[in-house]
């Protein structure tokens, strides 16, 4: 059986790309190659599939409808990897970056960065998405002149009980716990936790084992450590540095993935431009620090793991390129020697082919 995965990449058209992207990685070499491209959207740059994956959604990272940003739906051709465009709709609010389906296939969540805003949309049999049913507005700032004089929802994760969904909001420094009624697409909020003023939380991941939960701060530079209390509430116990001690000249932090087997959480740096690598403690979810990887590019934004752990695949937005990695049993990484060149990516997922 072949452990070959397409990869769709999220990008930007801004920065002179064309669209969202479909690649072939082969599962023994982690070589990739390009397929085919869709066209005709604008910024398509975070992307994610349904649980059948047989449809996949792309978010505009504009304000090109109607002042807000835009959701698009596609047809996933399981045997080619091409998309097939099925419809659109507003986000209701700018400049939206982040998306999750759930897993029943009902809805999809949208947080809207430059609107600082959270919408959710009903999703129909045939893949295609519906006008918002719930729209959430935070209101908020923190100690950040520049980036936090106002909410910046950045990122929207849901749990493994498909109940509540985690926003992290780089504009108020908080990881805020949202209900999810799915019958009725709507949310509703559980609960908040604070980061450290000026952290500026980013994105979210979950451990395997469920019990832990780490976030990456971009304006700090930092991974922090959660509990995941039963009933969904975080406690955060941990944070520590994604740049080697010393390092000097200006890095955010951007995307963050926890291997299949966890035991090991890894960090996108942009402008020091690696990968920070940390071990996990399973017993107690605790992070060491390992090491650092050049991803041989600049300005790495979403990463993506391979399911079986094999392979890492980097984003360079402002080097064009998409560089493939090793995993080792340590957790460090190895170039494979592959470097696809993809205008300004931005996002990653994969899909098996069948």
């Amino acid at each position: 059986m072949s452990n070959d995965q397409f990869a769709f990449i999220g990008t930007y058209t801004r920065l002179g790309s064309e669209g969202v992207y479909t690649l072939r990685l082969n599962g023994e070499t982690g070589e990739l190659t390009q397929v085919s491209v869709a066209t005709g959207l604008e910024n398509p740059s975070f992307v994610a599939l349904d649980p059948s994956g047989d449809h996949l959604y792309a978010v505009s990272e504009s304000s090109g409808f109607n002042g807000s940003g835009g959701i698009t739906a596609f047809n996933v051709n399981r045997s080619t990897g091409e998309l097939t465009q099925i419809n659109q709709q507003s986000t209701g609010g700018p400049g939206p970056c982040h998306l999750m389906i759930d897993d029943s296939d009902s809805v999809a969540i949208v947080t809207n960065y430059a609107g600082g805003s959270v919408s959710i949309h009903p999703l129909s049999a045939d893949g295609s998405v519906g006008e918002y049913t719930d729209f959430i507005q935070h209101v908020g700032s923190s100690v950040n002149k520049q980036r936090q004089q106002e909410a910046h929802a950045h990122s929207v994760n849901i749990d493994n009980a498909n109940n509540r969904a985690y926003v992290c909001d780089l504009g108020k420094d908080q990881v805020l716990t949202y209900d999810i009624d799915i019958a009725n697409g709507k949310l509703s909020l559980a609960s908040t936790v604070d980061e450290a003023a000026g952290e500026g939380p980013r994105h979210f991941t979950f451990h395997p084992s469920g019990k832990y939960v780490y976030v990456n701060n971009e304006l700090g530079n930092t991974i922090t450590v959660y509990d995941l209390d039963g009933d969904g509430t975080l406690s955060p116990k941990q944070t520590e540095s994604t740049l080697p001690s010393g390092s000097d000249g200006v890095s955010h932090t951007a995307d963050i993935h926890v291997s299949p087997d966890g035991d090991y959480v890894y960090v996108s740096n942009r402008g020091h431009d690696s990968i920070a690598i940390f071990s996990i403690d399973q017993s107690t979810g605790n992070v060491t620090a390992v090491g650092h990887e050049s991803t041989q590019g600049s300005t790495p934004r979403n990463f993506a793991i391979t399911p079986d752990g094999k392979f890492l695949l980097a984003e360079n937005q402002d080097s064009d390129s998409i560089v493939s990695f090793k995993r080792e049993d340590d957790g460090t990484l190895t170039p494979t020697g592959s470097i696809l060149n993809v205008p300004a990516p931005v996002c990653m997922q994969l899909l098996a082919i069948d």
